[in-house]
């Protein structure tokens, strides 16, 4: 099973939804991070482990997360707390620190695959406001035991490059 991983949705509802179903038979976990400018018990988010974004002024969601799910510890932040516009450093020192292997985060809107010092660093990108390319993005992570791969798609579900 899969890891579907989604950022600023700013306020969109049905795309969530639509995305969340399509993938249900072969997503165990659903991860936010942050900007979905929804409430904390929006039944939109029922599915989702969501952190809070710099959007989501009134939303009573965790600043960060440590997610096990499929064998992988994953930190989910939304970013805006650790300078990702300028660095990832602090972000990946974070992530080493909790013993995560991954990182989840949005708030540059762009869809960002990396690694540094062992630790995966991923930017789903918007499925609102993409920045740096047209296609609106989320991301599906799935571990296969000896690798994981990591593919992300369009609203209509298309995988696209990065």
């Amino acid at each position: 099973m899969s890891i579907l991983v989604v950022s600023d949705s700013h306020g969109l509802q049905n795309e969530l939804i639509k995305i969340a179903n399509r993938h249900r038979d072969e997503v165990t976990t659903f991860i936010h991070c942050g900007d979905s400018e929804l409430s904390a018990d929006s039944d939109v988010l029922n599915d989702f482990q969501v952190v809070k974004g710099n959007c989501d002024i009134f939303a009573k969601f965790p600043k960060q997360l440590i997610v096990d799910a499929d064998g992988l510890k994953i930190f989910v932040t939304h970013g805006h707390l650790y300078n990702v516009k300028a660095t990832l450093d602090e972000l990946i020192k974070q992530a080493a620190s909790e013993g995560c292997n991954i990182t989840c985060f949005g708030h540059t809107h762009d869809a960002l695959l990396t690694q540094m010092n062992g630790i995966t660093a991923l930017n789903p990108g918007s499925i609102k406001k993409p920045r740096g390319r047209d296609e609106k993005t989320y991301a599906i992570i799935l571990n296969q035991g000896d690798k994981v791969e990591i593919n992300f798609y369009n609203l209509d579900g298309e995988k696209v490059t990065i």
